[in-house]
């Protein structure tokens, strides 16, 4: 895996076509992150989580990217590439 300066972490939907073009992507780049299906979290861990998106994204679509201190809200190539500061397509 290419080592990034920072950390990425997706919120993401397990049936949702765009959260996994962005894993896609991300796996296609060699960038290490962490994803969470919100779908699939039970009860007091998807409030948890929920309460999480919600402060990057109160209007709780997904795919929610947090790269560094950049949020990008959708499967958004140009930003998501842009603020890993991979080049080429």
């Amino acid at each position: 895996m290419r080592p990034m300066p920072s950390p990425v972490k997706l919120y993401t939907l397990s049936t949702c076509g765009h959260c996994t073009a962005a894993k896609r992507l991300l796996d296609d780049c060699s960038v290490a992150y962490e994803f969470t299906d919100v779908d699939l979290l039970t009860d007091n861990d998807r409030t948890a989580i929920l309460d999480i998106v919600k402060k990057f994204n109160p209007r709780y679509t997904f795919p929610t990217i947090i790269i560094g201190d950049t949020v990008i809200i959708g499967f958004r190539e140009h930003e998501i590439r842009e603020a890993l500061n991979i080049h080429g397509y």
